[in-house]
């Protein structure tokens, strides 16, 4: 059986042995040179980092590499928290155009300007970023990559370091960055999708915001919004007011036309609290008047239900596929779910033994309702499946 993706994971303390044993085990499961590496690693000093990624960039010439640090990584269909260890991820892509390219913001008289981003290409499928989140902005760059990139999906993850600030490393063909953001465009005859898991369920009705300002929301459906957010609240059972307490967010709804909106229809964002005597509700967005929200919950069992759900429905509406690349949040893992495994382990009960492997990164990037956006505690996957499935058409 010809074999396109595969997957590798090293844990030790000796990071350079470790990335050229995961990177190895990855090579040695294709059945052709590797086009296109990932690794991932989790490491305490940044100079170690630094040095087995360079390791890794050596073990395979002929290949376009990249990756970055990160306080965890997945691969082998496990997870590894805040312990040493590398992940691998190799891929023989059958003649698909892989253009990497860096990223760096530069600041002119009145804003920053991003420079590094390729021409585009007609046939350009989706573009895989990493950026260091302290000196990259992430968020501004992605909600506005359709104005350059048209309807380019972008999947990926906000790098880290276990130092935080100054510690994350970016590795991409030789190079090794401490800023900015790296990453490949996929094109030509590639077949690719993604699926991103936000991980709620709405409570309450659909509304739509008649009072905004910045990013208060002070009246929904023509009522004051904390006064809504109260009722909602009083009508739930026990259990589901304490997941208030500890995981309220809001959805906005990315079709504003659907006769209904329920789990999966939304953009999740966080509540960031309340103001009182504004009777207002603080979020993570700014919106406009008109938009339809629904107030959303996020726990364990609904994260892990929506993520089965999305695989299942991918898998019913496009079948098998080879592989795949998975950011899953360092917010998911242990702390969420007990176990630092369960997401690759949903992707290998739901999409079968296939290479995938990833890290847990500080924010994740995915298209949800055809646009670009950049998430929190979201599993973010792009998923391989053979060439000329007509399926496969982002």
């Amino acid at each position: 059986m010809t074999s396109r993706f595969a997957d590798g994971l090293a844990v030790g303390p000796d990071l350079e042995e470790a990335a050229e044993a995961a990177i190895g085990q990855a090579l040695s499961g294709l059945s052709a040179p590797a086009e296109l590496v990932c690794f991932f690693i989790c490491g305490e000093d940044p100079e170690d980092v630094a040095r087995a990624g360079h390791r890794a960039m050596r073990m395979a010439p002929g290949a376009h590499v990249i990756g970055c640090s990160a306080t965890g990584v997945i691969g082998d269909a496990r997870g590894v928290e805040l312990n040493p260890a590398v992940s691998a991820w190799a891929a023989t892509l059958d003649g698909a155009r892989v253009t990497p390219f860096a990223l760096e913001t530069l600041r002119t008289h009145d804003k920053f300007v991003v420079v590094g981003l390729p021409e585009r290409v007609h046939d350009d499928r989706v573009a895989v970023i990493l950026a260091d989140p302290y000196s990259f902005p992430t968020d501004a760059f992605v909600e506005r990559s359709g104005e350059v990139l048209g309807d380019l999906p972008l999947i990926g993850g906000l790098a880290n370091g276990m130092r935080g600030r100054g510690s994350v490393r970016l590795f991409a063909d030789g190079e090794v960055y401490e800023e900015g953001a790296i990453g490949v465009i996929l094109g030509g005859p590639i077949a690719v999708s993604t699926v991103v898991s936000q991980g709620c369920r709405p409570i309450g009705p659909t509304m739509a915001v008649t009072r905004a300002e910045d990013n208060l929301l002070l009246e929904l459906a023509g009522q004051p919004a904390l006064g809504r957010l109260e009722d909602i609240v009083s009508g739930l059972e026990e259990d589901e007011r304490e997941l208030v307490a500890s995981g309220l967010q809001i959805g906005v709804a990315m079709d504003e036309y659907a006769e209904r909106h329920e789990r999966g229809d939304f953009l999740i964002r966080g509540v960031l609290g309340i103001d009182p005597e504004r009777e207002a509700v603080a979020i993570g967005d700014v919106l406009d008047i008109g938009r339809t929200v629904r107030f959303q919950v996020r726990d364990a069992r609904t994260a892990d239900e929506d993520l089965y759900e999305l695989l299942d429905a991918h898998r019913q509406e496009h079948g098998s596929v080879d592989g795949a690349l998975l950011f899953s949040c360092n917010g998911r893992g242990s702390s969420m779910f007990g176990s630092a495994d369960h997401d690759p382990i949903a992707v290998r009960d739901t999409l079968g033994p296939i290479g995938v492997a990833g890290f847990f990164a500080a924010g994740e990037v995915g298209p949800v309702g055809g646009q670009n956006h950049v998430h929190g505690f979201t599993a973010s996957l792009l998923v391989f499946s053979t060439p000329g499935d007509p399926a496969y058409d982002l």
